[in-house]
C-alpha cells in the first residue's frame, strides 16, 4: 500500500446515528488506525427538506460516546455547494454533463411507456448531446437539471475489499442527475467530489451502495480523479429477518448509552457483527485497531442479538472498575431523583456481577438510597410467624455491634445456633426487608453498606 490511508464515514442528519451506520463508522476508524491513516467525518446533508440540526447533533454525540474521533470534520455539504457547482460547469464545458428539461409529467410518461414494453425503466437520453442529434426547443419557465453523460456501453468492473470483483454493464444504468434546478448535487455526483477533494483512499458502506458504485466509478473516471476501493459491509438484520434501518427496527446508538451499555462493549459486539479474529469474542478497541486490515469481513448479513449484546456487555461491566462504573451509576440514579454517596464504589463492586446494564447496577444500589417496597407475596413466602422471632433478635444483635462486615456476621451466625436456622431461613427474609428481593450477594457484605439505622428500621417492619 502506498500513500497515507483516508477514510471516512458520511451520516445523512435525517434521522439518528443508527447501528448499522456505527458499525461502517467502527470499521473505517479502525481500518484508517490500524494503517497509521486518517478517518474524516462529512455531513451529508443537501437533503435539505429532511437534514435538522437535532440529528447532526445526535450523531456527534454518538461519536463521541463510541469514541471514534476524527482527524477532520465534521465536512457539511451544504456549505460545499459552490465547489460542487464549479465541478458542474467544467463537466458541462467538457462535454461529460448536459442540462435537461425534462418535468416530471414527461419522464413519468416515458417510464410508463417502458413498463407498458416490459422494458427497464431508464431515461431516454432524449436531451443528451451527440453528433448530428437535433435537441428539442428549449421550453420556457422550466428550470433544467443537470445530468452525467454515463457511457452508454461497456462493463464497470471493482474488486470490492468484502465481495470480491463486481461487474455491472453500463446499459443497467442511466444518465444520473447529478445537480437538481435549486443548484443542490444529489448524492451519487456529490459524494464523488467530496471522496475526491479529501483523497479518500478506501471506503467501507453498507452493500445498499453497491448499485449506486457503478455510477460513482464513471464519475470518478469523467473526472479524472483517483478511485478509491470500496468495501461494501452485509446489512444488520433484525428479529424479523429484515434489514435494521431507520424506518424499520433500528435503535439510536444513544438509545443505548441511555439503557446502560457500555461504548467499549457496544463496539466489541458491532465489530463482531461482519468481522471476526479467529475465536476471539471479548477484545479492547486497541486489540481490534491492531487486527483490522480489512480482511475477515463477511460476506453474509449478520444477525442482530439483543441478548448477545447483553451478554457482552456484562462481562464488560465485572471487567471495569469500579470507580469508572461509579459516574455511570449515579447518572442513572439520577434519573430516579436520587443522589448517591461515597458508599457508591463499593455497591458497584458488591452488585456488579449480576448486572448486565448501569440501569441494572443502578436498580440494586437504589435500594441503598430509596424506601424499598416488599411485595404481599415475598412478605407471605419469607416472613413467616417462624422466623420472625430470628428477625427480631437479629435487630437486637445488630444494635450493639461495631459496624463493620466481619461483626455483622458474627452477630448472624449467633442468631441462627440460638434459633437452630439454616442460613437460607435467616437470609431470605432479612434480605427481602431490607433489599426488597430474597436474592442478593452475602447478607453481611449488604448489611454493612447500609447504615445501622436503615438496616434496624426495615428489620422492624416484619
Amino acid at each position: 500500500m502506498t500513500g497515507k490511508v483516508r477514510t471516512r464515514i458520511a451520516p445523512s442528519p435525517t434521522g439518528f446515528l443508527h447501528l448499522g451506520t456505527a458499525r461502517t463508522a467502527l470499521y473505517s476508524w479502525a481500518y484508517a488506525r490500524h494503517h497509521k491513516g486518517e478517518f474524516v467525518l462529512r455531513i451529508e446533508d443537501t437533503d435539505v427538506a429532511r437534514s435538522t440540526q437535532d440529528s447532526t447533533d445526535q450523531i456527534l454525540a454518538s461519536m463521541r460516546w463510541l469514541g471514534l474521533d476524527y482527524d477532520e470534520g465534521p465536512i457539511y455539504q451544504m456549505k460545499r455547494l459552490a465547489r460542487y457547482q464549479e465541478v458542474i460547469a467544467q463537466m458541462l464545458a467538457a462535454g461529460t454533463a448536459y442540462h435537461c428539461y425534462c418535468t416530471p409529467e414527461e419522464l413519468e410518461a416515458t417510464r410508463e411507456a417502458q413498463r407498458a414494453r416490459g422494458e427497464k425503466t431508464l431515461y431516454d437520453r432524449r436531451w443528451r448531446p451527440v453528433p448530428g442529434k437535433v435537441l428539442p426547443p428549449v421550453p420556457e419557465g422550466v428550470p433544467p437539471v443537470v445530468r452525467f453523460c454515463n457511457p452508454p456501453e461497456g462493463d464497470v468492473t471493482w474488486t470490492d475489499l468484502v465481495k470480491g470483483e463486481i461487474t455491472i454493464n453500463n446499459r443497467e444504468i442511466d444518465d444520473l442527475i447529478i445537480l437538481r434546478p435549486d443548484g443542490v448535487p444529489t448524492y451519487n455526483f456529490a459524494v464523488v467530489v467530496d471522496d475526491w477533494d479529501m483523497a479518500i483512499t478506501h471506503v467501507f458502506r453498507g452493500d445498499e451502495h453497491i448499485n449506486n458504485t457503478p455510477w460513482q466509478i464513471n464519475i470518478f473516471q469523467a473526472l479524472g480523479a483517483p478511485l478509491p476501493q470500496f468495501g461494501h459491509v452485509p446489512v444488520i438484520l433484525g428479529d424479523d429477518g429484515q434489514k435494521l434501518s431507520k424506518r424499520r427496527g433500528a435503535v439510536s446508538v444513544t438509545a443505548y448509552e441511555q439503557d446502560g451499555y457500555l461504548p467499549e462493549a457496544m463496539l466489541n459486539y458491532l465489530a463482531r457483527l461482519g468481522w471476526s479474529h479467529g475465536d476471539d469474542e471479548l477484545f479492547t478497541s486497541e486489540q481490534m485497531v491492531s487486527w483490522f486490515d480489512g480482511s475477515h469481513l463477511s460476506k453474509s448479513p449478520a444477525q442482530w442479538d439483543a441478548a448477545k449484546l447483553a451478554w457482552v456487555n456484562a462481562q464488560y461491566i465485572k471487567a471495569t472498575p469500579d470507580a469508572t462504573l461509579e459516574p455511570l451509576v449515579a447518572a442513572q440514579l439520577r434519573k430516579r431523583d436520587i443522589e448517591a454517596d461515597e458508599r457508591l464504589p463499593a455497591i458497584c463492586a458488591l452488585f456488579k456481577d449480576r448486572c448486565e446494564t448501569t440501569v441494572a447496577l443502578a436498580g440494586w444500589a437504589a435500594a441503598f438510597y430509596a424506601d424499598v417496597t416488599v411485595t404481599e407475596a415475598d412478605r407471605a413466602q419469607h416472613l413467616t410467624e417462624a422466623v420472625r422471632p430470628a428477625v427480631a433478635a437479629l435487630a437486637d444483635k445488630l444494635s450493639g455491634v461495631p459496624w463493620d462486615k466481619a461483626s455483622i456476621a458474627a452477630a448472624i451466625k449467633e442468631v441462627l445456633v440460638a434459633h437452630a436456622l439454616k442460613m437460607p431461613v435467616l437470609a431470605m427474609p432479612v434480605r427481602v426487608l431490607i433489599m426488597g428481593t430474597a436474592q442478593t450477594p452475602s447478607l453481611d457484605s449488604v448489611l454493612s453498606l447500609f447504615s445501622r439505622e436503615t438496616v434496624l428500621k426495615r428489620l422492624k417492619e416484619v
